[in-house]
């Protein structure tokens, strides 16, 4: 399976931008799909995820009410709908993939892992 993240971008604090992560290649075997982030000087940290099949989604508290996952499975794509945007959300965003039932939020457990889209949001 491969990935590819768009829709980063530069934005002003309280607005709003979609990322996009098309997936390709065998994506029957996927399971979940995720997105992290990795802001400058600190550690990839997970946002949200979603199970390829069926209703589950995950979020990290600090975007709970802000953040919304989605995927399209006819376009092989999941999107991260991000609204109300701080500056602490600035950061790289990267999209992942694993192909085993895995907890949502543990990096390791993904297999697969798309190149980063930027956010930044100005104060």
């Amino acid at each position: 399976v491969q990935l590819q993240a768009s829709g980063g971008g530069l934005v002003q604090a309280g607005g709003s931008l979609r990322l996009s992560c098309a997936a390709s290649g065998r994506t029957s075997s996927v399971y979940t799909m995720g997105w992290f982030r990795q802001a400058p000087g600190k550690e990839r940290e997970f946002v949200a995820a979603i199970w390829w099949s069926g209703s589950g989604t995950y979020y990290t508290d600090s975007v709970k009410g802000r953040f919304t996952i989605s995927r399209d499975n006819a376009k092989n794509t999941v999107y991260l709908q991000m609204n109300s945007l701080k500056p602490d959300d600035t950061a790289v965003y990267y999209c992942a993939a694993s192909s085993m039932l895995i907890t949502p939020q543990r990096a390791p457990g993904y297999d697969r892992w798309g190149r980063g889209t930027l956010v930044t949001v100005s104060s």
